[in-house]
């Protein structure tokens, strides 16, 4: 077993992709608990669990960081321009080959990857490793995490208004607000008096954000495996499905280097901008599929998050890697001047 877990880490799947894969095996083959005839309101849980996820990462965030971070506009504009306008303006460009009803409610889950907001941990992780901008990475997808729950919803709005007609955007933004920024709010607040108690411990909190994470994702396939969703989907779909979402990513890490090279922008910021601005978040995109999209469809919505965080981690910490060895080799003959 330690062999099978050390041979997947290096591949980039760690601990807890490996338990995300089995939340899926699991609700395959047991969806009952989390269906909506279970006695236990799991989904209910889940929603709770969130709103605590999201208030221990604004009692982490220090206002005076976020402050100083607001200086660098260049890269924090290209950051959630990549973010919140070019990710969905590939997706929307890519609608036509979507044909059919199952192939429309694909793309549909792809779109809603798309307008996601950008991840905070492994971006920040990332950057760190490959040496770059640490602190404009913890500012550009703090803040990121902040803008989505407008943004996404507003992209949203713009194709499922066409498509059903039963969507009330200020109700999104309402419950979104309620379950993310009012939590983030209260946990900034709170920073000055309890920051330092959240960051002794963000190991644990970060063990509590995971099983919170494992718990929606479980719910959200339980409804669809159990409405039969995913029965028109064959193995070829998601082995395509994961091979345009490697595609996306690269495109999206490509154009930004082009970008970053136009801009002169030094080699710490190009790193922080290639990697704060191609990565989704599987947090927000879990508690935003339950608001947005109620029941069987959910676990649907996820599939595509799910394959580009796992693709993104893996590529992202790749080229990491080869990053931090290059800046190494570059550092080599200044040290021995």
């Amino acid at each position: 077993m330690n062999r099978i877990l050390d041979t997947a880490k290096k591949a980039g799947l760690d601990g807890f992709m490996l338990a995300l894969i089995s939340m899926i095996g699991l609700a395959y083959l047991w969806p009952y608990p989390g269906m909506k005839e279970s006695p236990v309101p799991l989904a209910q849980i889940s929603t709770y669990a969130v709103s605590l996820i999201f208030f221990f990462y604004g009692l982490r965030l220090s206002p005076d960081k976020l402050r100083a971070g607001l200086a660098n506009w260049k890269l924090h504009a290209l950051v959630h321009i990549s973010t919140f306008v070019i990710f969905p303006l590939l997706a929307l460009a890519f609608r036509p080959l979507f044909q059919g009803e199952d192939h429309k409610m694909m793309w549909l889950a792809i779109f809603f990857l798309t307008t996601l907001p950008s991840t905070v941990s492994s971006s920040v992780v990332m950057v760190s490793i490959a040496g770059g901008n640490i602190p404009a990475a913890i500012f550009n997808a703090s803040i990121s995490s902040l803008m989505g729950v407008f943004i996404t919803p507003l992209w949203m709005g713009v194709v499922l208004d066409t498509n059903s007609g039963h969507y009330d955007i200020m109700s999104v933004v309402g419950k979104l607000s309620l379950q993310v920024l009012l939590p983030v709010a209260l946990g900034i607040l709170m920073n000055k008096k309890w920051g330092g108690f959240a960051e002794k411990y963000k190991k644990n909190i970060r063990y509590f954000d995971q099983s919170s994470i494992l718990l929606i994702v479980y719910t959200s396939f339980c409804e669809s495996f159990g409405e039969h969703l995913f029965s028109e989907f064959e193995a070829k779909d998601i082995v395509l499905l994961g091979v345009g979402m490697l595609v996306l990513f690269f495109a999206v890490y490509f154009l930004l280097t082009f970008f970053c090279r136009i801009l002169g922008f030094s080699k710490e910021d190009e790193v922080t901008a290639v990697f704060c601005g191609s990565k989704k978040s599987l947090i927000q995109g879990a508690v935003m599929s339950k608001v947005l999209f109620s029941g069987a469809n959910a676990g649907v919505m996820l599939l595509p998050i799910m394959l580009y965080h796992a693709l993104q981690l893996i590529s992202a910490s790749v080229i990491a890697q080869r990053m931090a060895r290059l800046h190494h080799q570059d550092q080599e003959p200044l040290a021995k001047l």
